[in-house]
């Protein structure tokens, strides 16, 4: 699979997940940005050095054990 193939599964797959986060949970997703809103830049850092090895992690997962 090429490089450009895997971007954009993997940017679909962000915008459908968070598209249907929005659909199903418009109210809970209203208070998570006001919470955001909220948030130390160290702890939005922090959340985000965090989401990026949890990805990093799952993708290399999925390079090493998927078919």
């Amino acid at each position: 699979m090429a490089i450009v193939e895997v971007i954009l599964l993997v940017l679909g797959g962000a915008l459908v997940a968070e598209g249907l986060f929005y659909a199903l949970f418009p109210d809970q997703a209203r208070r998570m940005v006001e919470m955001v809103g909220q948030m130390t830049p160290e702890m939005l850092r922090m959340g985000g050095v965090g989401a990026l090895a949890l990805g990093v992690l799952l993708f290399w997962l999925a390079r090493t054990f998927g078919a």
